[in-house]
């Protein structure tokens, strides 16, 4: 019988490019790696991905040591229910479901079984996601540092505390490409609407994004000592500045981040 390292339960854009960064950085090799999604196209899939692709579920969660399921919120249960009987302690469950708990993870699945939950995001489809993540109950410090290792095969990725700070990882990363989505794209249109084409401004918003993330990413100084590099005193950045400041942005993304981060919380209830 053969055995895997990993399997995922559903194979989506998100399991897939979790699959595709195990594979590009040699985490693990494709024969180490399963997945089972719905029967349409799974040869497709298979070639794709370059791993087994199978329609059960059950093979998946019986040959693999750890477990990922990678299905949409509302099917979670029902996955859970159905592989429940091959998971023992000795596996290691993940979920990448939005809004399911660890708890109601652990309470559809053995006892004392090692389960992580995981919030991932969008851009870890080009390979710079943002990933948080929290043990149940019975996950040992190995299955995090573990988890950790694996999820930076496709970004970044933080272990916070307790299951409440993975609402505000929700609202910061995982609803945060939307943010800054809609950021880069209203300097684009602030543009377009002061002369300049809506294209050449759309560039320059972006590639402003990048680099500035890139310098705050590598900073070795605070972000306000940052921020007063660039907006010096009596020059156009500082009278910008002045504006946000002015205009309170400080609230306005503490309240899209809190309104977020509740939202994120009646989702898992």
């Amino acid at each position: 019988m053969t055995k895997y390292k990993i399997g995922f339960i559903g194979a989506g854009k998100m399991a897939s490019a979790i699959i595709k960064g195990l594979i590009r950085t040699e985490f693990l090799k494709p024969e180490n790696i399963i997945a089972s999604q719905v029967e349409e196209n799974i040869e497709e899939k298979s070639k794709i991905l370059g791993i087994r692709v199978i329609n059960d579920n059950l093979e998946v969660a019986k040959d693999s040591e750890i477990v990922f399921i990678a299905t949409k919120p509302n099917q979670v249960k029902d996955v859970l229910a159905e592989i429940s009987k091959e998971i023992s302690t000795n596996k290691l469950v993940v979920s990448i479901a939005a809004g399911v708990t660890t708890e109601k993870l652990e309470n559809n699945l053995p006892e004392k079984t090692r389960v992580i939950r995981v919030m991932p995001n969008t851009p870890a489809l080009v390979s710079e996601g943002m990933s948080g993540m929290v043990g149940g109950k019975y996950a040992k410090q190995e299955d995090l540092d573990y988890i950790q290792k694996l999820l930076s095969t496709i970004g970044k990725c933080i272990v916070v505390d307790n299951e409440a700070q993975i609402d505000i990882v929700t609202a910061i990363s995982g609803s945060g490409p939307a943010f800054y989505y809609k950021i880069i794209n209203e300097i684009a249109r602030a543009g377009e609407k002061l002369g300049l084409d809506y294209e050449k401004s759309l560039m320059l918003s972006i590639q402003t994004a990048i680099g500035s993330a890139k310098m705050a990413l590598n900073r070795e100084i605070s972000m306000e000592e940052l921020i007063s590099n660039v907006a010096t005193k009596g020059g156009c950045t500082r009278v910008g500045v002045d504006c946000m400041d002015d205009n309170n942005t400080e609230k306005l993304f503490f309240d899209v981040i809190e309104s977020t981060t509740k939202k994120a919380h009646e989702l898992g209830q």
